[in-house]
């Protein structure tokens, strides 16, 4: 039995990375001597309930759900009436690049005031443990690969990455004012795959942003071809290279930077790099579902995306020295892990 409880908010928890964290908050205290109690907070702008029934369901936990838009200050207050907080997981926050450069107004009102109420809220209640979702898109065109913590931020190419890099400061900026603050910083790469049940993934709401989904969709048939966005950039094969992580792993490296928090002392602000460190392309991720699915996966080449890069990915041994975390899932894990979800689900939760 678990000899201390700690109740954990985590906003955007009906979301990808945040459902899978939640179920690895409750299997990891199995093992530990903190048992994690997740209270997850949304909007469902991007996610559904049923997301957060299916977790209930993995975990064998009945979900502590509400849904509350941080954007409603006494809405989020409310809710930490109801809890006394050990820490927040903040992901909640719009996150496609491409309706960011589109859309920048609607991406600072949102992701912007959102983390301000939120870290208001903490402060009125003494909650000073964070762990924030950020982005390597907050790095901008690398300077040197792969991209180190150390490395300049801030000259980012999108909206969606300057409301990180803006938040980023925020939670510095706190922590500075306030000794007794802790924040850690998560910049990662590009979540994929699924929980293995099957019973939970990514499922975007309309026609995908992201790259596995937008495959995967093309290999079940619902979706004619998927857009290869540019094959002149200088990579081994012209196209995109990316740093795919799998988002179980990811999921494991949130509770690792929990454990930051049962020091003695708080951290202050810190920053984490969560990836694999190898970059992969689009061509390459397309191969590696094709074997994945033993489905055919159509695709043609179009122009370049605004504020694409043409690779990006990360050095993540400050993580693996500071926090003991390392990724373990291969590029197949990711590719099998991600077909069974859409097998399994080929209309996402809407069938349920």
């Amino acid at each position: 039995m678990a000899s201390s409880t700690r109740y954990v908010l985590v906003t955007g928890g009906a979301g990808f990375v945040g459902s899978h964290t939640v179920v690895e908050l409750l299997s990891s205290s199995e093992s530990r001597s903190v048992k994690y109690v997740p209270v997850i907070v949304d909007n469902l702008v991007n996610s559904c309930e049923e997301s957060v029934r299916r977790v209930g369901e993995i975990a064998k936990w009945d979900p502590i759900f509400h849904k509350v838009d941080l954007c409603d200050v006494e809405a989020l207050r409310k809710v930490f009436t109801q809890y006394s907080f050990h820490s927040v997981i903040h992901f909640a926050g719009l996150k496609a690049v491409g309706e960011s450069v589109a859309k920048p107004l609607m991406y600072y009102q949102v992701n912007l005031i959102s983390s301000m109420n939120l870290i208001q809220v903490m402060e009125e209640f003494s909650v000073r443990n964070i762990i924030f979702s950020s982005s390597a898109t907050v790095y901008g065109s690398p300077q040197k690969l792969p991209i180190p913590e150390e490395h300049p931020v801030g000259n980012c190419t999108n909206a969606y990455g300057k409301t990180k890099f803006m938040i980023e400061n925020f939670l510095a900026d706190q922590c500075t004012a306030k000794a007794e603050w802790s924040a850690v910083i998560l910049r990662y790469f590009n979540p994929v795959g699924a929980h293995e049940s099957g019973r939970i993934g990514e499922d975007p709401k309309g026609a995908p942003n992201n790259l596995m989904p937008y495959i995967s969709q093309v290999a079940i048939g619902r979706r004619p071809f998927l857009s290869v966005f540019g094959n002149d950039y200088d990579t081994p094969d012209g196209t995109g290279v990316r740093d795919y992580i799998h988002v179980v792993d990811l999921a494991c490296g949130h509770v690792a930077a929990l454990q930051l928090f049962e020091r003695d002392a708080p951290v202050g602000c810190v920053t984490y790099n969560l990836g694999t460190g190898q970059g992969y392309s689009v061509l390459e991720m397309v191969e590696a579902m094709k074997v994945a699915s033993k489905a055919e996966i159509a695709y043609k080449i179009v122009d370049r995306r605004p504020g694409d890069l043409a690779s990006v990915y990360g050095d993540p041994s400050k993580a693996a020295v500071e926090l003991g975390f390392q990724a373990k899932k291969t590029l197949s894990d990711m590719c099998v892990d991600s077909w069974r979800w859409q097998q399994m689900n080929p209309q996402g939760f809407n069938a349920a």
